[in-house]
C-alpha cells in the first residue's frame, strides 16, 4: 500500500498495467431528460476514492484487487449518437483486458454503448448477452426524438437484445407510464418492481435475476443511482422519496458482482452539484468497494 491508510485510490494503475479490474469514465452529459451535470460523475469518483477505505470490519477482509483505470472515453460535448462509438470502443478495450470493467457515467444513455462494447469483446450476439438494472425507471422512452437517458433499455431492444434478456429491478411507483411497463411486458422482460423488492428481499431478487438469464453468457450491470430513496443520494435527479435504502443497494451489488457472468458494472445519473455535501460522493465511492469486494468472492 502506498498511503498511510489504505484506500481504494491505493488501488488505481496505470492504464496498461495487468488488472483484475478496469475502470472506464463516460462523462456523458448530453441529451438528459433533465438536464444537469452528469458529466462531472467520473472525477467526482476518482477524487472520493481517497476517502474510502479497504478493510470490511465485517468480513475481516481487505480489498486488493488492482483497478487498472483507462481515463475517460474521448466524447467532449458530443451528442449520445456521436459519443456511443468512442464509450463503446473504450469499453470493449477494457472487457478484453480485464475480468470486469467498472463504467462510471454519466447519464444513463452510456448503458447502451456498454452493453454493445461488452458483446463485442466477447464476440457475443445479443441473443447471447444479459442486462440488469438497478433503477427506478424502465429507461424505455420511446425513440422518435431520438436517443437520451430515458431510453437506453429500449434502444437496446431495437438493437436485438431480447426483452427476455433483461432484468428490471427497483422500478419505482409514480416514476413510469403504464405505456412503458406494458412494453416490457411485452417484450419478456423480467421486472421487479420496487414494492416486490422490498417484499421479496434482496437475496431471493439477485437469485431471480441469475434465474431469468441463465441462458446468457455475459451481463452488464447498470445501476442508476436513482433506484436510491433521494434523501439517501441527494445527487441523483431523478431519485425518488422511498426508494431503496443503501443498506439493501450494496447488498444488491456485492452480490450481483460476485458472480462470473457479469463482465461490466456501470454507475450513472449521479449530478454532483445536486448535492452540497458529500454524502451522494461517499456513497458513490461505497459502491465501488462494493463491486470490488463482491468481484474478490468470486475466488
Amino acid at each position: 500500500m502506498t498511503s498511510a491508510w489504505p484506500n481504494l485510490s491505493d488501488l488505481l494503475l496505470a492504464t496498461d498495467a495487468a488488472a483484475p479490474i478496469g475502470l472506464v469514465g463516460a462523462p456523458l452529459g448530453a441529451g438528459s431528460v433533465t438536464p444537469g451535470r452528469c458529466d462531472l460523475a467520473p472525477a467526482r469518483l476518482r477524487a472520493v476514492m481517497k476517502r474510502i477505505g479497504l478493510y470490511d470490519i465485517d468480513t475481516g477482509r481487505e480489498l486488493g484487487s488492482a483497478i487498472a483505470d483507462h481515463g475517460d472515453a474521448a466524447i467532449g460535448d458530443l451528442d449520445i449518437e456521436a459519443a456511443t462509438g468512442p464509450i463503446r470502443s473504450a469499453v470493449k478495450d477494457a472487457v478484453r483486458r480485464h475480468s470486469l470493467t467498472v463504467l462510471i457515467g454519466g447519464n444513463n444513455a452510456v448503458t447502451r454503448p456498454g452493453v454493445l462494447g461488452m458483446a463485442e469483446a466477447l464476440g457475443l450476439p445479443l441473443d447471447k448477452v444479459g442486462l440488469i438494472t438497478l433503477d427506478a425507471h424502465f429507461d424505455m422512452r420511446g425513440l422518435e426524438n431520438g436517443l437520451s437517458n430515458g431510453n437506453p433499455v429500449r434502444a437496446l431492444i431495437e438493437d436485438g437484445l431480447p426483452g427476455r434478456n433483461i432484468v428490471q429491478i427497483g422500478l419505482a411507483p409514480w416514476a413510469n407510464s403504464r405505456e412503458m411497463h406494458e412494453f416490457a411486458q411485452g417484450e419478456g422482460a423480467a421486472t421487479v418492481s420496487l414494492g416486490n423488492f422490498h417484499g421479496m428481499g434482496v437475496t431471493w431478487t439477485v437469485d431471480h435475476a441469475f434465474e431469468c438469464l441463465e441462458h446468457v453468457e455475459a451481463i452488464l450491470l447498470d445501476c442508476d443511482i436513482d433506484v436510491i430513496d433521494r434523501s439517501q443520494f441527494p445527487g441523483a435527479p431523478g431519485a425518488r422519496a422511498g426508494g431503496m435504502s443503501v443498506h439493501d443497494f450494496f447488498k444488491a451489488v456485492r452480490l450481483f458482482a460476485a458472480h462470473r457472468k457479469v463482465r461490466a458494472i456501470d454507475l450513472t445519473e449521479w449530478d454532483p452539484p445536486l448535492d452540497q455535501t458529500d454524502l451522494s460522493a461517499l456513497t458513490a465511492g461505497r459502491w465501488l468497494a462494493e463491486v470490488v469486494a463482491g468481484f474478490e468472492s468470486r475466488a
